[in-house]
């Protein structure tokens, strides 16, 4: 193995100013806690995480880097001791080369000399790098317009760097830094995307999932489950909070007592003032969804309106702009894909109007509520929601338990 250690950058987080040691401490916090087990000593400064490897572990390293949002990027490197004729950086260099290029290869190097005490410039850095390399390396031709492989090279106070090849980390922020969002959860593929997404930007996330068993089956409930296992590997401690509303009673007033095409319109409005009484009771700051403009009857900007006249809580659409292959591809590299694809209908699809409204009236919707007192029942289903926490190694499995996932849980909850 001739890396020795792992160089981590922070990225955007180092522009927050005053607040920037919070955003570091943070994200060093999460990289610590998703690394815990893994042989390797960790050491850090306010720009840079280092990982030196103990053994050959890296790749099993970065696929847990690849959970810690806040960190743009990161390099498998050689570090060796900087020195005033750059000996062994040179060394180094070549030996990298040797074990990584195999065939002709178009190369150029670049340098940055991050001790500015140092007696060379970064261009002289790059000079005698490059001079050493190519007297000492087969199959190489300088190209600094078009190359197909850069030797970069890094000096700092004690350290100098030497790597190849940079891998694109999370990005974003720290999850929790910004605090708490509720994200309204169904089975289907866009609503772990936007979870995903919004933990991303350092949002801690709680989910909201309205069960409405035997109207859908318990498979559905299981799906949510299951998805939110995959979602819990970003998460701190790896573990979310899944609030499940028992939606079934609403659910049969809204068939019962409204019209056809807007159930799906007033179903919303009603999941919006539930997901609105949660925040209040849990001091959530925003409610988040999976919607994608004009995807479907609900998601045109009139149906959004309407829906979203219910609640003054920030709503947070983060596949807003998205197109379906957009969100599929980001689905399947969170590796929900598989899941959301089961074939379980939610309480949003399993009875689909055959013309929906797609700009409801805010007036219509409110003389249709008037025909059942939705408020008390609104009420009812806030008290009797059942949480539980998924961990991402959970093995909770609820579909063959029963009929009715309200029972389920609830027994699940007397048996702790």
């Amino acid at each position: 193995m001739i890396y020795n250690r792992i160089l981590v950058r922070y990225g955007d987080l180092t522009l927050k100013g005053k607040n920037e040691k919070v955003f570091v401490q943070k994200v060093i916090g999460l990289a610590k806690e998703k690394l815990s087990g893994i042989p390797c000593n960790i050491s850090y400064t306010h720009d840079r995480m280092y990982i030196d490897l103990v053994e050959d572990n890296a790749d099993l390293i970065i696929s847990r880097l690849n959970r810690v949002s806040g960190l743009a990027s990161y390099s498998l490197v050689v570090r060796v001791d900087t020195e005033d004729d750059l000996s062994q950086a040179k060394k180094a260099a070549c030996e990298l080369i040797k074990e990584k290029i195999k065939k002709p290869t178009l190369f150029k190097v670049e340098s940055k000399r991050a001790e500015k005490k140092f007696h060379l410039t970064s261009q002289e850095i790059t000079k005698e790098i490059s001079s050493y390399v190519l007297k000492n390396c087969d199959n190489l031709k300088v190209d600094v317009h078009n190359p197909e492989s850069t030797l970069h090279i890094e000096v700092r106070p004690t350290d100098t760097y030497i790597y190849l090849d940079s891998i694109k980390g999370m990005g974003g922020y720290p999850v929790g830094v910004a605090g708490k969002g509720l994200l309204m959860l169904s089975g289907g593929i866009d609503s772990p995307v936007a979870g995903y997404l919004t933990m991303k930007q350092g949002i801690q996330i709680e989910c909201l999932h309205f069960e409405s068993t035997p109207l859908t089956s318990i498979e559905s409930s299981q799906k949510v489950i299951d998805l939110v296992k995959k979602m819990a590997v970003y998460a701190p401690g790896s573990r979310i909070k899944v609030h499940f509303v028992p939606f079934k009673e609403i659910h049969m007033a809204l068939l019962e007592n409204v019209p056809e095409s807007y159930t799906i319109t007033i179903m919303r409005r009603m999941m919006y003032r539930i997901a609105t009484e949660v925040c209040k009771r849990r001091d959530i700051y925003c409610i988040i969804n999976g919607e994608s403009v004009g995807q479907v009857a609900s998601q045109t900007l009139g149906s959004m309106r309407t829906i979203n006249s219910v609640t003054n809580m920030p709503i947070i659409r983060p596949l807003a702009t998205y197109d379906k292959l957009d969100i599929i591809k980001i689905s399947r590299m969170i590796d929900c894909f598989d899941i959301s694809t089961k074939p379980f209908e939610d309480c949003c699809t399993v009875y689909v109007p055959k013309a929906p409204a797609t700009n409801p009236k805010e007036d219509k919707c409110e003389a249709y509520e008037k025909s059942f007192d939705y408020e008390k029942m609104i009420k009812d289903t806030v008290d009797n929601i059942n949480t539980i926490s998924i961990t991402a190694d959970s093995d909770l499995d609820i579909s063959m338990l029963g009929l009715e996932v309200r029972d389920v849980l609830k027994e699940l909850k007397q048996n702790k």
